[in-house]
């Protein structure tokens, strides 16, 4: 997918508000032993569902553990895959000025090596209230997959893991949990690291 269709399907959004939207990112082991985690997989999906962008994306350093079991990548996907600069482009021009919804979100920011505005960005991973729809306790990080389950009473990573398939999943678990999309009266959030609007430096590690 070029930046340009991106980008033009970003602006003209489907099936809700254009101002919302959920990423979900698969990363790859890179470094000593695999532990430092790239980006391979990006996709952002709108209001309705629609994706906006999917790309598989080839990390800066070499890749060392293609941790398939979790990520759903192999090494045939990094084939055709795009450059980290040249995607990581493409997907802030998406998220500028969006309210970006995300299950941990902050692990993708950092393989992003991107802040998003606190203000703009909401964690299903940190909402009491799905915790509490769900039946479990308000202050304990609950996986995107035991959410899905327990409220929307769909079964997804079942043979892998598609960040299609969670983006969808965690907007749709962000609907359940907020009033009209966008108010800052929609349950609140525990709050993620301060956010630079910058794609510069390296974020800090991820809080919880």
């Amino acid at each position: 997918m070029s930046a340009a269709r991106c980008c033009s399907r970003c602006r003209a959004g489907s099936g809700g508000p254009r101002k919302l939207v959920a990423i979900d990112c698969e990363m790859v082991g890179t470094g000593p032993g695999g532990r430092t985690s790239a980006l391979a997989r990006c996709s952002i999906v709108s209001y309705g569902g629609d994706v906006l962008y999917d790309q598989y994306v080839r990390p800066t350093a070499p890749i060392v553990d293609y941790r398939t079991r979790w990520s759903g990548i192999r090494r045939q996907h990094m084939a055709n895959a795009v450059p980290f600069g040249k995607a990581q482009r493409e997907i802030l021009r998406i998220l500028a000025g969006k309210i970006v919804v995300g299950h941990a979100i902050c692990n993708d920011f950092k393989a992003l090596k991107y802040f998003h505005p606190q203000a703009l960005t909401r964690d299903t991973s940190k909402i009491p209230l799905l915790n509490r729809k769900g039946g479990f306790p308000e202050n304990v990080a609950i996986s995107l997959k035991r959410l899905t389950k327990e409220l929307l009473h769909k079964d997804i990573q079942v043979s892998g893991h598609s960040s299609v398939e969670d983006a969808r999943a965690t907007m749709e678990l962000y609907k359940r949990s907020s009033r009209p999309w966008g108010r800052r009266s929609a349950p609140r959030a525990v709050s993620l690291p301060p956010c630079l609007n910058q794609a510069v430096a390296p974020p800090p590690p991820c809080q919880g």
